[in-house]
């Protein structure tokens, strides 16, 4: 079957280590099925995978993707978890188990015509998306989602910043947040996509680091060091940033250390979500009407294109892949 794989680690040129060929097929074995592969979506995980973070070298040969929509011979097209479990007779939260990984980490990813996932983890596809529309809800939305309405602790009428416009994640923040009654503020260095996250819902848009015309009840940080201490200052005493990645690095200038203990700060860090979270994510988009932001799409063959695209940082929302009649097997 086609896929695109890592087949060498490179932390200076990652795409360096990328082959999109053929791979065998994956086998079926007990507690998993394997479907075939309608669309895929890509993700900052599959760039830092490629430099090896998160995936050692003797993992490898490893197909990248997390996002996938899937066809169940029953129950049609549905959404992939990408989360799985590593602990045996792990009953509780998915994400809080110290051994959990995502597909194309420890398990082959969703980059290729045919997916192994375990029985069960998947949620019927909202009827009015697309499969590329679709497979965005597999990690960056239902991150968003996590971050936004069990996180955050915000309610509709409450003002969050998204800090760094653009992204997949940035993107479904935008478009969940306005939906659910939430007051918007984001801040990009692009004025471009400070534009269109006005489209999408949000109420203002800043140059990254401005001071803003209020306090916020919440952050929402991707970003991590370059923007850090302007979430921090951004909230208003007792407010919340939640935290799901670190694109910029980890290590901020100033830690705020100060201004956390005094103005009584919560910082939660958010990965991922659940298969209920998916189920309730996938309900409220289609109640809602949403329809997750596609910058672009491209075939499975095109896949070092696309990631091209991504690691150029110029997109808005995802990258989608579509694998049915890629016609290129």
């Amino acid at each position: 079957m086609l896929a695109a794989y890592a087949a060498a680690i490179s932390p200076e040129d990652p795409l360096s280590g990328l082959v999109v060929d053929q791979r065998p097929e994956p086998e079926e074995r007990n507690g998993w099925r394997v479907l075939p592969v309608v669309a895929a979506g890509l993700n900052h995980h599959d760039l830092w995978s490629l430099r090896g973070v998160g995936l050692p070298p003797e993992r490898l040969p490893m197909i990248l993707g997390c996002d996938a929509v899937v066809r169940h011979p029953e129950l049609g097209e549905v959404v992939v978890l990408p989360v799985v479990a590593g602990t045996p007779g792990w009953a509780d939260d998915i994400t809080l188990d110290p051994r959990r990984s995502l597909l194309s980490e420890l398990h082959q990813g969703t980059l290729a015509e045919q997916l192994a996932v375990p029985e069960g983890h998947w949620v019927v596809k909202p009827e009015h998306l697309s499969a590329v529309e679709a497979a965005a809800l597999s990690t960056a939305w239902l991150t968003a989602y996590r971050m936004l309405f069990r996180n955050a602790g915000v309610r509709p009428g409450d003002t969050v910043l998204v800090q760094g416009a653009g992204g997949g994640v940035a993107t479904a923040l935008v478009q969940l947040g306005a939906a659910a009654g939430l007051t918007v503020w984001v801040t990009s260095r692009s004025e471009e996509k400070r534009r269109r996250a006005l489209e999408l819902g949000a109420q203002q848009a800043f140059e990254t680091g401005a001071r803003l015309p209020a306090r916020v009840d919440a952050v929402l940080e991707s970003v991590g060091a370059a923007t850090w201490s302007h979430s921090v200052n951004a909230l208003r005493p007792g407010g919340t940033i939640v935290i799901c990645g670190a694109t910029s690095g980890d290590a901020p200038p100033r830690a705020e250390l100060t201004k956390i203990f005094f103005k009584q700060l919560r910082v939660v860090g958010s990965t991922m979500g659940t298969l209920a979270e998916l189920q309730q994510l996938c309900r409220f988009v289609e109640t809602a009407g949403l329809r997750p932001v596609v910058d672009s799409t491209f075939p499975l063959s095109a896949t070092r294109e696309a990631l091209q695209r991504m690691e150029s940082g110029e997109l808005v929302g995802k990258i989608g892949i579509t694998v049915e009649d890629d016609g290129t097997t």
